[in-house]
């Protein structure tokens, strides 16, 4: 038996306990009575409870909880997807710098704002103790491992983590819209593992870089998919379609090339 990867598996457990511990509390920050009094800070900590939710993900894949406790976190995070997604929404359309001073403009602006500021309420009580059970059962499920097969399954989902992050950058060029979306998931998984397994300084640049690039072009998507069901659609609004359908193509093409570097 290894008994540096032993020490290692052991060190990541342990990380990821605490990582549930830490989870827990900034859930109950954000259904603390007066978080809702700063729509900023509910926006904050939403952010934070999601990032820190997939790199646990991500940790649990380490050691084959990916569909345990991983899916009790995934269903946290799915919970307050909206709020968050309202945010990004409302930030992607700031950075796109489109407004040509139409009402469509004036219309698409405005209903992001109401949009974000509906979503600034802190979740309610029950809604917050669902949360704490979800990440509760995801950390009884790590305590429940034997610690003489950490190793083991340290080694395998390490092993799995990478394959997926290659397979999935080598789709990229076949430019499929789940391809994008699959392939800065594998990503954010692989990123967020290691983060518990070495930290965040031993990340690879090019992968960190790529992960954040996938996250623009995720934001962009998401946007696209919001103009559509709201009805601002190319035919009505082709200026604004145009800008952003070329800001996503260029991010593709970086991340197309970015991907063949890491799976070649």
């Amino acid at each position: 038996m290894n008994s540096d990867l032993t020490s290692s598996a052991s060190a990541t457990a342990r990380r990821l306990a605490e990582g549930c511990v830490e989870l827990e509390r900034q859930l109950q920050a954000l259904g603390a009575d007066g978080a809702g009094a700063d729509a900023q800070a509910v926006a904050s900590g939403v952010h934070g409870v999601r990032k820190l939710g997939k790199s646990l993900r991500g940790g649990f894949v380490l050691f084959g909880l990916g569909k345990s406790a991983g899916r009790e976190i995934q269903a946290v995070g799915r919970l307050l997807a909206a709020p968050r997604d309202a945010v990004s929404r409302r930030s992607t359309w700031g950075r796109l710098g489109w407004n040509d001073g139409s009402p469509s403009a004036a219309a698409i602006l405005t209903l992001l704002d109401e949009h974000t500021a509906s979503a600034a309420r802190r979740p309610p009580p029950e809604v917050i103790a669902w949360c704490l059970e979800r990440v509760s059962a995801a950390s009884g499920i790590l305590g429940s491992l034997d610690p003489a097969s950490l190793d083991g399954r340290l080694s395998a989902g390490l092993a799995k983590l990478e394959k997926a992050v290659i397979k999935r950058c080598r789709k990229l060029p076949r430019r499929g819209e789940e391809d994008f979306h699959d392939a800065r998931k594998a990503l954010k998984a692989h990123l967020g593992a290691l983060t518990f397994l070495h930290g965040k300084s031993a990340l690879e640049p090019l992968r960190v870089e790529l992960a954040e690039l996938l996250g623009d072009e995720n934001d962009l998507a998401t946007l696209r998919h919001w103009l559509l069901v709201h009805g601002f659609t190319s035919a009505l609004v082709p200026d604004l379609w145009d800008k952003l359908e070329k800001r996503q193509e260029k991010l593709r093409v970086k991340a197309i090339r970015d991907a063949k570097k890491i799976a070649k």
